[in-house]
C-alpha cells in the first residue's frame, strides 16, 4: 500500500513562503521543487495522482524568478558599462568650456608687446543666450559685481535660438572676475523671453546617484544634461 505525502508536502511548502518553497532565488526554488516532485512521484497514491495544475503553476514560478534574476544582473551589467563610459566622456571635457544655463560673463585677457617693448592689454567678454522668438530690437547689459550696468551692447534685431555676444571690455579698469550680463529683447512692444547663457571651464568630474556631474571654473557644478553645448 502506497502513502500519500503530496498534502503534507504542499501543506509544508505553504508554511515556508507564498512561492510554495521558502525559497530566496531560483536556485534554491529548483532545488527545493524537485526534491518535493520526486518524493511525490514516489509516493503518490495511483488511485489520487498528483495535482498536474498545482505542478505547473510552481514550474512557472520557477521560470519568472530565474527570468527576473537574468534579466536583474543584465541591467546591472549594462548600468556598470553605462557609468564607465560616461567616465570616459567626463575626462575628455576637463579642459573644454561648456554652455549652461546662467548669466555669468566669460572673460578673457590678453596681453600683448610691440616691437618697442609697450604692452597692450586687452579685454574680451563672451556668453550666449536662446531666444524664444523674433527679436526686433535686443540689448545686453554688462554688470559688474555690485550689480551696476557698466556697458551697454546694442545688437539690433535676432533670431529665435542661439545668439552669440562679444563684449570689448578694453576701456573697463575694475574688475572683471566677477562680471555679469542681462539681455532686454523685444519684437515692437512685446518682449521676448531669452535664457542667458554662461561659458565656463570645466576642471573636474565626477559620478554620482543622479549621473555624471561637471565641476567648473567658476566653483559650481552641473549635470552633464544641462550643457547646452562644448568648445
Amino acid at each position: 500500500m502506497f502513502t500519500p505525502i503530496s498534502n503534507t508536502a504542499a501543506n509544508a511548502s505553504a508554511a515556508n513562503g507564498q512561492n510554495g518553497f521558502g525559497a530566496t532565488n531560483a536556485a534554491d526554488m529548483q532545488n527545493q521543487f524537485l526534491t518535493l516532485l520526486v518524493a511525490q512521484l514516489k509516493n503518490q497514491d495511483p488511485t489520487s495522482p498528483m495535482d498536474n495544475a498545482q505542478m505547473t503553476s510552481q514550474m512557472a514560478q520557477i521560470s519568472t524568478v530565474t527570468g527576473i534574476e537574468k534579466l536583474n544582473d543584465t541591467v546591472n551589467s549594462v548600468t556598470s558599462q553605462f557609468s564607465t563610459v560616461q567616465m570616459l566622456q567626463g575626462s575628455n571635457l576637463i579642459g573644454r568650456t561648456v554652455l549652461s544655463e546662467g548669466n555669468e560673463l566669460g572673460v578673457a585677457v590678453q596681453e600683448t608687446e610691440d616691437a618697442d617693448g609697450n604692452k597692450t592689454s586687452t579685454t574680451r567678454g563672451t556668453a550666449a543666450f536662446d531666444l524664444d522668438g523674433v527679436a526686433g530690437d535686443v540689448q545686453v547689459q554688462i554688470t559688474n559685481a555690485s550689480g551696476q550696468v557698466i556697458d551697454t551692447l546694442q545688437l539690433g534685431a535676432a533670431n529665435p535660438g542661439r545668439n552669440y555676444f562679444t563684449w570689448d571690455g578694453s576701456n573697463y579698469d575694475g574688475d572683471v572676475s566677477n562680471l555679469q550680463f542681462k539681455v532686454v529683447a523685444t519684437n515692437g512692444q512685446d518682449t521676448v523671453q531669452s535664457t542667458a547663457l554662461a561659458p565656463q571651464a570645466v576642471v573636474g568630474t565626477s559620478i554620482t546617484d543622479q549621473g555624471m556631474v561637471l565641476e567648473l571654473a567658476n566653483g559650481k557644478s552641473i549635470g552633464y544634461s544641462n550643457v547646452k553645448a562644448v568648445f
